[in-house]
């Protein structure tokens, strides 16, 4: 049996490092944990499907035509807004090669000279100016780079994040640079969505209780009043989250940013990234340019794969396989032979006779005498 290596060529998300899941050859991209994503996929299907089913018809024809379609559209904007943050590239930085991580290291080494045994190495970091204030760009140990402004690994997905913002659970993906935008729409659209059904789900009952009472109208509408229940606890979440974020961008700062302070409190510098008016920070963060993908995801590369031939059947390999043959004549020991070798050389030639031994010797005949032969015996004795 022996090993050949063979080169094929493979999808670069197949080897990408990190804890992501890819779909549909690469093109979507999500975080390993979806549960949480499929539980609101669910809320929001299962609300909206209630809404149409129940209140719909009736607001259709009681009061306006308008309502399902305005509806439907909110609706189906909100799902396009949440599977782009979802399914899209939040913006991951590829990892430095086994050759740039090296080159860095010796860099590195070279800066801090030797340190003494017992003492801790300096901090990895390196200084770069943005708008005249000094910002740290810090040594990321898993992903073998300095970050650049603004990005930070995330530790559910396992990768740096150029402008990380969070990781979102309920979205399923982080948010980053490059799915930011949807993801504040997404929470603006949801908020305004979760308003609609419950305003129209209030209207719905008093409408309803007009004719039959409104202890008798919530029996009849046992759809509606689960509606009410979702958005009514929904509604404060979403509203609060879309409030905040509005607040950071505003100031052109990350969720990241703030939670740790970053350009707050006395001994912070200002925020370098801040335009210092509310307009331009909004119109950079939401109307910015689109940010290409990093990762090249659908990329071909080359990937050598050992497989094994064996001499039994046909080999399907270019390179031809050298044959040995067996002789079956015995090996005989000579000078030059190893004695640990000579032993088992013997006892197989005993084994195996030759076929000369196996034929019977054939009689010797003595020649006949002549004249001429009994001439030449004489001369030889005289000589």
């Amino acid at each position: 049996m022996s090993a050949v290596m063979i080169t094929r060529k493979v999808r670069k998300w197949e080897k990408l490092p990190g804890k992501n899941t890819f779909c549909c050859d690469g093109r979507v991209m999500m975080a390993r944990q979806k549960g949480i994503f499929y539980l609101t996929l669910f809320l929001i299907v299962g609300t909206c499907s209630l809404f149409f089913a129940f209140e719909c018809p009736y607001l259709a024809v009681h009061l306006s035509p308008t309502i399902p379609v305005f509806a439907v559209l909110l609706f189906l904007f909100v799902m396009a807004m949440l599977l782009r943050t979802s399914f899209s590239d939040p913006g991951v930085l590829p990892r430095a090669l086994p050759e740039e991580a090296n080159f860095i290291e010796m860099e590195i080494e070279a800066a801090n000279g030797n340190v003494p045994s017992g003492q801790r190495p300096p901090p990895r970091i390196r200084n770069v100016q943005i708008n005249n204030q000094i910002v740290k760009l810090k040594y990321c140990y898993t992903c073998k780079i300095f970050r650049p402004p603004r990005a930070s690994h995330c530790s559910i997905c396992d990768n740096c994040v150029d402008r990380f913002d969070h990781h979102c659970p309920w979205v399923g993906n982080c948010v980053g640079k490059r799915n930011y935008r949807y993801f504040y729409l997404f929470t603006l659209t949801l908020s305004l969505l979760t308003i609609y059904i419950f305003a129209f789900n209030i209207v719905h009952v008093v409408m309803r209780s007009v004719d039959s009472g409104f202890l008798k109208t919530l029996k009849e509408t046992p759809g509606t009043v689960l509606e009410m229940l979702v958005c009514f606890f929904t509604l404060w979440s979403m509203v609060g989250l879309t409030g905040f974020h509005t607040y950071l961008i505003s100031l052109n700062q990350t969720t990241n940013e703030d939670i740790k302070g970053s350009w707050s409190g006395k001994n912070r510098g200002q925020n370098p990234y801040s335009h210092k008016n509310i307009i331009k920070n909004c119109c950079e963060v939401l109307c910015g340019p689109t940010y290409p993908s990093v990762l090249d995801r659908r990329g071909l590369m080359r990937e050598d794969s050992p497989a094994f031939a064996t001499s039994e059947g046909p080999c399907s390999f270019d390179n031809p396989v050298a044959q040995t043959t067996k002789t079956t004549a015995p090996l005989i020991p000579n000078e030059h032979t190893p004695d640990d070798v000579k032993p088992s050389i013997a006892a197989s030639a005993e084994k195996s006779p030759s076929p000369k031994e196996d034929q019977s010797p054939a009689p010797k005949i003595p020649p006949l005498a002549s004249p001429e032969t009994d001439m030449e015996t004489s001369i030889a004795k005289n000589h």
